[in-house]
């Protein structure tokens, strides 16, 4: 994967990408604002970029619906300190492939890039757990889904263990949290969520949280951490 890194402190963007090459990840280029960011990926075309939001001139969020208006194959993780509600969920809105705060270690942001490459979506602890709790909320006064759906998810197409791995993600348990619960690997927990997604003609994990919020299959909203 070809990654560009964008954020205003040079000295994080250069440990950033020393960490990222000795896992063997290519940085083809870094930014230090938005505006420049979205320069640097019109010349590098890169497959991923992680990207900040708070930066002066033009914010992470900016150039997050500039690059994806124009160049919408790229990905963009965002990675923060910030884990307001606001910011996570104008992330997820413009298109945003992910949202990891910096305190994630090394290996669990390797890991996850490697995820994305398999259509995962990358999301720090609890944040899953918030996007369930807002698509709960900004659905709770649409129509109720028909029946048809409902039966489609629980009856037609999803087996009795897909659909307690997609309770139990979509309430934001980890894919090793959800494995410790049902007794599987996380590899096997993997194997489901990339079935469900196959079969409800889904796309990432977002849509999935998404899915499952608005025909009802998880009664209780999670709470955030």
């Amino acid at each position: 994967m070809k990654l560009m890194l964008v954020d205003d402190h040079p000295l994080f963007l250069e440990g950033l990408q020393y960490l990222l090459e000795t896992y063997g990840i290519e940085v083809v280029g870094v930014a230090q604002d938005g505006r420049e960011a979205l320069a640097q990926a019109r010349v590098l075309k890169p497959d991923i970029i992680l990207m900040d939001i708070k930066m002066p001139g033009c914010s992470g969020i900016d150039a997050l619906k500039l690059i994806k208006a124009e160049m919408p194959d790229i990905k963009i993780i965002m990675l923060s300190t910030s884990d307001e509600d606001d910011d996570l969920f104008d992330a997820v809105k413009y298109g945003a492939s992910g949202y990891l705060l910096k305190n994630t270690n090394a290996k669990d942001l390797v890991d996850m890039l490697s995820d994305l490459e398999k259509g995962e979506v990358p999301l720090s602890p609890g944040l899953a757990a918030r996007l369930f709790s807002e698509y709960r909320r900004s659905t709770s006064h649409e129509s109720r889904p028909s029946q048809h759906m409902v039966e489609d998810a629980k009856e037609g197409k999803l087996t009795d263990r897909q659909l307690e791995v997609l309770e139990l993600v979509a309430q934001g348990s980890t894919y090793k949290e959800v494995g410790g619960a049902l007794g599987l690997t996380e590899r096997t927990v993997k194997y489901h969520m990339g079935r469900i997604i196959e079969l409800l003609h889904l796309e990432n994990r977002t849509q999935v949280v998404a899915y499952a919020a608005r025909i009802g299959l998880v009664e209780n909203t999670p709470n955030s951490e």
